[in-house]
């Protein structure tokens, strides 16, 4: 924000120090592009003293605009209404010169496609990064437990699908041996199992342990899920590098690394990161989107749905998700791109097909029994239990992430991981559920028993006398089943803990699996409860209308899809966008209703408990400066009462538009931290004319020094359309009305702060300026609105600044 404290200009004593460093995280590529267009951005001129009648020899550097000017440093927000007019008027001009030749109509019509051509490019590279991630992920999450012989590329599905094993045995193919068998020769007996387990603990620590060793090294901003930063950045707020190329390289690789060490995390929030990353970096081939930092947030809103669509193969629900989660503004337009952008993310993935099933998930599903209105009740009580464990989740892991913060043990995130994954394979391996990777976990309790179904939860008493085609009647359940229960319930308070202290590790890791597992494991064990309930008392008064004996009444898979997506509402608190990706994943038109009931109902009880969704609370414990646009601002104050100088604070630091030298400037530059200065006619009158950035100033003045001849400390700098009238003797003067903002935000003291909030969200505002009277009082910017709101809160107001 522009009141901010800018570290980077801190130890600075001069301006040229400042701009060294200015320069150092800024890409001066701009210098090659066309020139700004319409308005003079970065242009100065200059009138050599002598007053009015002395020879002005003015010098214009319009045709070589100014790299740097126009742009922003590091941690700080955007200004969203002056970079939507420098759009408009770059559109304008195109339009404008499109009449006059040929090649200008070729390159007003290019101007307008490069966006869909952008688009099919975030598609395709999203889609093929996602696709790898796929396949190497599986790959590697098998690797824990054997390898094929037939060639070690091959994942344990794939190498046994030349084999000649029956349907039941094809998970034991001669091709494929565990370690044991490789090592030892055989795979039963304790030593066997005792190896398999060492094995299976070593690669899950090498994994991990790489993983977290290349995010430190490389890429520091390649852990967590990306996504409250992609929130934050997509409200107007700059952090450079973390969306870059170095991010996206080691986000991929280490992406498959944390899935394959078996931690309990997913890749789904990661892969909208990845995307994000495929946005970002694509944006610099075209000087539309290099240019302009709102229209770069437009094609990230895209990049987002992108990435939901790849992970979930959900390409409609990605575009949801981006609209209701993660976009801070979203117009019209950006919804059609962000719809072609996910079409072509999942036909890319669709032609890699990563799992050879033709499908873009793991875990997809197909149900064909209808459920009954009394179903509702299960299905409303799994939307409770959703609700308090995402309420619980949140408190908890956040807790967690704040002790992370402020102790030493954020300061050792190697052996955090080491240790967190060290106890999760320990734990997982004597368990055939944690064992197996969550998303296949997910796809066994997604999965609907058949005939042919070889899974300890389909092990059923077989009565045949009764089979209807394929539709199986409710049977008892077989001491399979039981074991399964049993090792279900462990597997979901193993899955309940584990999940709170691996978010947030320094690895790449994803919620919405984890999440979906706890609510899948809790859905399968209330089907099968139901299923029991149903086939022992099927003449109770709530089974005898629709479910008679020897009919399939419940089915405990579509409760476990149920349970899944009230927990991943539970933690996210997201709703439209959730059941259609439920659906989608699912292929299960007919189950909207019991889907939206859960969602709805988790999203009541976990906003009833607490009013953050896990994005949120991270935003907040990271202390970004996010303006939240669902929350209500019901306080009765005013502007003067937040905007800055207070009382007793030292006066506004303002410049004078044509009485001020160089060295003036030069020294507000080096005592104050602000981002800008306003502009006043003169320190007695206050009258308001504009405002000027201080990144601006310090390039202008550096850039005149250099280039334009006569310009000292002693030189006047004017913001008028004319130069003052000065005695011939003086040096040559500056013009730099070029990079005043003439039309800054202005609101009066006595304006109602929900009205000032209100404009800075709706307007993504960096500053805004009040008046009384016509004369300048103060300015209120973005950060002191979000202090205010904070400490209306009763939190630390001093919380609100990048950690």
């Amino acid at each position: 924000c522009v009141l901010w404290q800018q570290s980077s200009f801190q130890s600075s004593t001069s301006d040229e120090d400042m701009l060294e460093i200015a320069g150092a995280s800024l890409d001066f590529s701009m210098a090659e592009d066309d020139p700004p267009l319409d308005r003079e951005i970065g242009g100065f001129s200059s009138y050599n003293g002598g007053g009015m009648n002395g020879t002005s020899t003015m010098m214009d550097f319009l045709e070589e605009p100014l790299p740097g000017v126009g742009t922003y440093e590091d941690f700080n927000t955007i200004d969203w209404v002056r970079e939507k007019s420098r759009d408009r008027d770059r559109h304008r001009e195109i339009t404008s010169r499109s009449k006059e030749s040929t090649w200008a109509l070729i390159h007003s019509v290019s101007d307008a496609f490069s966006g869909w051509l952008l688009m099919l490019l975030i598609g395709l590279l999203a889609g093929s990064l996602a696709g790898l991630i796929d396949i190497s992920a599986h790959w590697m999450t098998d690797l824990k437990e054997g390898v094929c012989l037939a060639g070690f590329w091959f994942n344990h599905e794939h190498c046994c699908w030349k084999s000649n094993t029956t349907f039941t045995d094809r998970d034991k193919c001669p091709e494929w041996k565990s370690w044991s068998q490789l090592i030892l020769g055989h795979g039963e007996g304790a030593f066997a199992y005792i190896l398999n387990y060492f094995m299976y603990v070593v690669w899950a620590l090498l994994f991990s342990l790489l993983a977290v060793l290349l995010v430190k090294g490389f890429a520091p901003y390649a852990c967590g899920s990306g996504i409250p930063e992609i929130k934050t950045i997509l409200s107007g707020f700059i952090i450079r590098g973390y969306l870059g190329k170095w991010t996206l390289i080691i986000k991929t690789i280490t992406l498959v690394l944390a899935v394959s060490s078996g931690l309990s995390l997913g890749k789904e929030g990661p892969l909208v990161h990845v995307a994000c990353c495929c946005g970002n970096i694509l944006c610099h081939l075209f000087t539309k989107y290099r240019k302009n930092e709102a229209k770069r947030r437009e094609v990230l809103s895209a990049a987002a749905a992108a990435g939901v669509s790849v992970a979930f193969g959900a390409p409609i629900g990605g575009v949801l998700f981006s609209l209701e989660e993660v976009s801070y503004y979203f117009p019209l337009k950006t919804l059609w791109r962000s719809f072609f952008a996910a079409l072509v993310a999942a036909f890319t993935l669709r032609s890699i097909n990563p799992f050879g099933n033709s499908r873009l998930v793991l875990f997809y599903v197909e149900f064909h029994m209808p459920w009954h209105l009394l179903e509702l009740v299960p299905f409303i009580l799994l939307g409770i239990f959703g609700g308090l464990w995402g309420a619980f989740f949140i408190r908890s892991n956040i807790a967690w992430c704040r002790r992370r913060k402020t102790t030493k043990l954020g300061k050792y995130p190697v052996l955090e991981v080491f240790v967190v994954t060290a106890i999760t394979a320990l734990l997982a391996f004597p368990n055939e559920y944690t064992r197996m990777s969550t998303s296949e976990l997910i796809s066994e309790l997604f999965n609907d028993c058949g005939i042919l179904d070889s899974s300890k939860l389909c092990e059923y008493v077989n009565d045949f006398n009764s089979t209807k085609g394929d539709d199986l009647p409710d049977r008892a359940a077989g001491p399979g089943v039981y074991t399964a229960m049993w090792q279900l319930a462990l597997a979901l308070i193993m899955k309940v803990f584990i999940t709170i202290f691996t978010f947030g590790m320094k690895v790449p890791s994803g919620l919405f699996i984890p999440s979906m597992a706890v609510g899948a494991i809790a859905g399968r064990l209330l089907g099968v409860a139901m299923e029991q309930l149903a086939y022992y008392h099927h003449d109770w008064a709530i089974f005898s209308g629709w479910c008679s004996q020897g009919a399939d009444c419940i089915t405990p898979g579509l409760y476990a899809m149920v349970g899944a997506a009230a927990c991943l509402g539970g933690v996210t608190r997201m709703t439209v966008s959730l059941v259609v990706i439920m659906f989608e994943l699912t292929g299960g038109l007919e189950y909207i209703v019991p889907l939206m009931a859960a969602a709805m109902t988790s999203k009541w009880v976990a906003d009833a408990i607490g009013r953050e969704g896990i994005y949120d609370a991270h935003i907040r414990l990271n202390g970004y400066p996010f303006l939240e646009a669902k929350e209500e601002f019901s306080h009765k104050t005013l502007a003067m009462d937040v905007m800055r100088p207070r009382r007793n604070d030292p006066p506004l630091t303002v410049i004078t538009q044509d009485s001020m030298t160089v060295e003036d400037v030069e020294s507000i530059i080096n005592e104050t931290t602000y981002s800008g200065y306003p502009v006043v006619v003169s320190r007695e009158s206050q009258r308001l004319v504009g405002f000027v950035l201080r990144r601006d100033l310090i390039i202008s003045i550096e850039n005149a020094r250099k280039k334009q001849d006569g310009i000292v400390s002693t030189s006047v700098i004017y913001f008028t359309d004319h130069s003052p009238p000065l005695p011939p003797s003086s040096p040559s003067m500056l013009k730099l009305r070029s990079i005043l903002d003439l039309s800054p935000f202005t609101v009066t003291d006595q304006t109602p702060m929900e009205i000032v909030v209100d404009i800075f969200r709706k307007l993504g505002l960096r500053q805004c300026l009040v008046t009384h009277n016509g004369k300048l009082l103060g300015i209120i910017t973005k950060k002191d609105v979000l202090k205010h709101i904070a400490q209306l809160a009763n939190q630390d107001p001093d919380s609100i600044l990048f950690n």
